[in-house]
């Protein structure tokens, strides 16, 4: 009976724990183009120069899908089967919580007794949506594109282990339908 009390704090505290990590992906492949015939890469520089997020961000980015890439049995090539671009957005999201309970307190004023009706919180979030594109180097043609949208990281020394976890929830999509 004691456990049941405990029940919905637990999982009030598991859903804050996970959604504070989260990482929502999505992919979308051409059911035309075949997969197994892709072994080597490179980095289409063209489609990263348009990229709207500073050097350093995209070295970070890079270097994760590098590392991914390796994992999935991919060879960096001067003459690659894929070329790999990115495209990223960024939101800031805003939430404001109401706390309405009211309460009493001692104040300020004429009357030092007052009533109170609560505080409101502000909490700043920025979020980013990665995309990165697997294109067919020899038809010039996007074959592969994987989606994930996450909260980043403010911190410095943060930056590239949240990027490698996004990078990674992304490739975990390819190659189609074969998902981790």
């Amino acid at each position: 009976m004691k456990f049941l009390k405990f029940t919905p704090v637990l999982l009030i505290f598991a859903v804050v724990l996970t959604s504070c990590s989260s990482v929502r992906v999505a992919s979308d492949y051409d059911r035309e183009a075949d997969f197994n015939k892709y072994g080597t890469y490179a980095f289409f520089k063209p489609g990263i120069d348009k990229a709207e997020i500073s050097d350093l961000d995209k070295k970070r980015i890079l270097r994760a899908i590098e590392t991914e890439m390796e994992k999935n049995g991919f060879t960096k090539s001067e003459d690659p089967d894929l070329l790999v671009s990115i495209f990223t957005k960024t939101n800031e999201n805003i939430n404001i919580y109401q706390n309405n309970y009211p309460y009493w307190g001692y104040g300020w004023g004429w009357n030092p007794w007052y009533w109170g009706s609560g505080f409101n919180t502000v909490n700043r979030t920025s979020e980013g949506t990665l995309y990165i594109d697997l294109i067919d180097s020899e038809g010039k043609e996007l074959v592969w594109q994987g989606m994930g949208t996450a909260a980043l990281a403010s911190q410095v020394n943060k930056k590239q282990e949240r990027i490698n976890e996004i990078v990674a929830k992304i490739m975990e999509k390819y190659p189609p339908g074969m998902e981790r």
